[in-house]
């Protein structure tokens, strides 16, 4: 999943604060950009960890362009320099236990599914392809 991430300079000057909008306390400081991107990578991937501990469901993301709006009007008088980025997690590993199931797919369906993840390196199965297009079509 892509989840926006918003940069703020800190009030110090020296780095930044990184929010997640979609993730709401997960959040970090950081002296540089790269360094503010892996730290967040790392606290989005424990805080969803938690939420799948207690069995709660893996929010999705919104545009960046929706959070970029909401920040405006929560912030109308703001003056703070903020920059947006996007972190993309693999929420598989946050969903549950995996289950086996049996499901019926038309064969030329099945062979451009099999193209697409042997072309792929973002699909390491045909499991996977098809649970991630589920994750997109069901956060619509």
């Amino acid at each position: 999943m892509k989840y926006p991430v918003i940069f703020e300079n800190s009030k110090n000057g020296d780095g930044y604060q990184i929010m997640v909008p979609d993730l709401p306390g997960c959040s970090t400081s950081a002296n540089s950009i790269d360094l503010g991107l892996e730290k967040i990578s790392q606290d989005i991937k424990s805080h969803l960890a938690i939420l799948a501990e207690y069995g709660e469901k893996v929010p999705n993301a919104l545009s960046v362009e929706k959070h970029r709006q909401q920040y405006a009007i929560d912030n109308p008088h703001t003056h703070a320099q903020v920059f947006w980025a996007i972190v993309d997690i693999d929420i598989s590993a946050y969903l549950g236990k995996s289950h086996k199931i049996n499901v019926t797919l038309p064969e030329l369906l099945i062979k451009q599914i099999d193209e697409k993840v042997s072309k792929s390196s973002a699909y390491k199965t045909r499991s996977g392809f098809i649970a991630n297009a589920c994750i997109v079509e069901l956060s619509k």
